[in-house]
């Protein structure tokens, strides 16, 4: 499933696993606090400050290791 920025944060999780890191890379540590269960993408990437389409695209082109 393609993540998209009018997702939930632990929608966006539940998509791509690989999303963990992405969004720790711009200083979201707090994924599975209450806020992860119903803040969107777009509304997180303006409080850390990141473009929510370049947040989207990073998410999608991240790959779990394994």
């Amino acid at each position: 499933m393609e993540v998209r920025k009018e997702m939930t944060i632990a929608k966006a999780l539940r998509a791509n696993p690989a999303a963990g890191k992405v969004f720790q890379s711009i200083g979201m540590h707090c994924l599975g606090c209450a806020m992860a269960r119903g803040e969107i993408i777009e509304e997180a990437a303006k409080v850390h400050g990141v473009a929510a389409d370049k947040l989207v695209e990073m998410i999608n082109g991240a790959k779990e290791r394994g």
